[in-house]
């Protein structure tokens, strides 16, 4: 049995960015950038204006000669002399030779004559030619994470395609003939199945769209055939439960038919101690324990990390922080403890119900307060280090 750290080493060995794919800029949503995209143009374009009002050339005049008009769009460069103005709309082009916009709530005009009643600042109110962002600068790094406002900056430039890392093929096998789907009826001694609807919607939180589920019988031979075939399909299988010690746990027997190296198995933590870690060539497997607050604390810590990792993350560890408990937090197991809890304004507070069969608590918590396995209590007041969870 190894430690905690030692299993994030572990995992870390190989968390190794996935292929590099080109892809249409409208379908790289949550996809990671896998190089630097460069700006084919300056951004304006042209000297732009901000407000509604009129183009001059700065001076303090009584009246602008009101000259013609500029709508967005219009690429016509108006020649304009001192003491004239042109109508401007947002977005439009400045004439080369303005240098200020004034607002139009701030005017007045009459026998098309212009006249300001707050004259602006000189330059006021004008965005000059490449003020966002100048030909050949960088505009998104390598690593960054492509939500809807770095897509919308990218298609403003002109960017049609990007290249981003590839997601990788998710399968999610579920053990246990005490499980059942939603809608089935319960008989004594059977459970609804949550873990596979947790993972799924964990994985789709950072991106994975796609996740194979499967069910199987608590046979060998039934364990051992869908493993076989998962690896073959998938770059990253979780099997859910089936991975401790018990009469019909045939996961870890599986793995080892099939030929999967494994880098560990169990871990000195609770919850999550019989957690499974290995590989078949480039296919990655995770043999989760099966109660649920088990099974996502195990996600949260190593299999999240690892996939964001896959998907091109530069972080991909959740956020470690500091927060003051306010009550003594003991560990009399020997083990690292990971304990849901609320953090709000740096104050920690456990919650109630943290046995590895209970999701309840961590519907309402927002972090996982990290006990190590040396430290026996934190006394209220001090200080401990948690997992932000998103």
């Amino acid at each position: 049995m190894i430690s905690v750290s030692e299993a994030i080493q572990h995992i870390e060995n190989y968390c190794i960015p996935s292929i590099i794919i080109e892809k249409p800029i409208e379908k790289t949503l949550n996809s990671v950038l896998a190089e630097d995209i460069l700006s084919p143009i300056n951004m304006p374009p042209f000297k732009q204006s901000s407000m509604d009002g009129y183009a001059f050339i700065h001076a303090e005049n009584e009246s602008y000669k009101i000259i013609g008009e500029i709508q967005a769009g219009n690429s016509e460069d108006i020649l304009l002399k001192e003491g004239e103005a042109v109508r401007i709309f947002t977005g439009a082009r400045v004439p080369n030779i303005a240098d200020t916009v004034v607002m139009q709530e701030h005017t007045k005009t009459k026998d098309g004559f212009l006249f300001i009643d707050k004259l602006p600042n000189k330059f006021a109110n004008v965005r000059p030619l490449g003020e966002q962002i100048k030909v050949g600068e960088i505009a998104l790094e390598k690593g960054t994470k492509l939500n809807e406002a770095a897509i919308g900056f990218l298609v403003g430039l002109g960017i049609l395609k990007v290249k981003v890392y590839k997601q990788p093929k998710v399968s999610i096998l579920i053990t246990g003939n005490e499980l059942k789907q939603l809608g089935e009826e319960l008989k004594e001694g059977e459970v609804y199945d949550s873990n596979s609807i947790t993972l799924k919607l964990a994985l789709q939180q950072i991106g994975i769209k796609k996740v194979r589920i499967v069910k199987i019988k608590d046979t060998f031979k039934a364990t051992k055939k869908a493993v076989k075939k998962q690896i073959e399909k998938s770059d990253v299988v979780l099997i859910s439960g089936g991975i401790s010690v018990g009469d019909y746990d045939f996961v870890k027997k599986a793995l080892e038919e099939n030929e999967v190296k494994e880098v560990f198995y169990k871990v000195n933590q609770k919850p999550g101690k019989p957690l499974w870690f290995g590989h078949k060539d480039d296919t990655f497997v995770f043999a989760l324990p099966g109660n649920p607050a088990s099974s996502l604390s195990c996600f949260y810590m190593y299999v999240l990390p690892f996939i964001k990792a896959k998907l091109g993350h530069l972080k991909y560890h959740l956020p470690k922080l500091k927060a003051v408990v306010n009550e003594d937090v003991v560990n009399v197991h020997g083990k690292t403890l990971f304990l849901k809890a609320e953090v709000h304004n740096g104050i920690a507070k456990q919650l109630k119900g943290q046995a590895s069969s209970m999701l309840k608590s961590f519907a309402t918590s927002n972090s996982l307060l990290l006990l190590p396995e040396d430290k026996e209590i934190v006394k209220k007041g001090e200080e401990i280090t948690y997992v932000k969870l998103n």
